[in-house]
C-alpha cells in the first residue's frame, strides 16, 4: 500500500523556521517525483517546490530562496526546510508523489492530475 505521511507542522512566530517531512511507503521517493503544495483556509491550493528522481528542484516564485526541498533516501522521506517565515505561508502543507512507472489512474487535487498520491496534510500556522 502506497502512504505518505507528512509531520512537522505547528505554529511559530514570523521569522522563524520550520522543517516539514513527508515520509513515504509502498514505493522508492529517491525514484519518483515529488512535491509540496500547500493551501490557506478557504483560499486556493497552490504549488509550492517540487524535486524530482535526478535531484532537480522547481519553486514557486512565493518560498524561493526561502524554502528548500530535500530528499533522505535511506529514510525514504522528502523534507521541506521553511526559513524566514511569513503570516501567509499559514496553510495546510501537502505532500505529493508520482512514483517511477506510475500506471494510474491520477488522483486529483490542488489542480494537479499529475500525482498519483497525496497525503493527509500538515497545518503550519506562522504569527505575526
Amino acid at each position: 500500500e502506497v502512504l505518505l505521511v507528512e509531520s512537522g507542522g505547528t505554529r511559530v512566530q514570523t521569522g522563524e523556521s520550520l522543517r516539514l517531512s513527508c515520509t513515504a511507503s509502498g514505493f522508492t521517493s529517491a525514484d519518483a517525483v515529488m512535491a509540496w503544495y500547500r493551501q490557506p483556509l478557504g483560499k486556493e491550493c497552490s504549488f509550492i517546490s517540487r524535486i524530482s528522481n535526478n535531484g532537480s528542484t522547481v519553486y514557486s516564485d512565493s518560498v524561493q530562496g526561502r524554502f528548500t526541498i530535500s530528499q533522505d533516501n535511506a529514510k525514504n522521506a522528502v523534507f521541506l526546510q521553511m526559513n524566514d517565515l511569513k503570516p501567509d505561508d499559514t496553510a495546510a502543507y501537502y505532500c505529493a508523489a508520482r512514483p517511477k512507472d506510475f500506471q494510474g489512474p491520477p488522483a486529483y487535487k490542488c489542480g494537479s492530475w499529475y500525482f498519483g498520491y497525496w497525503g493527509q496534510g500538515t497545518q503550519v500556522t506562522v504569527s505575526s
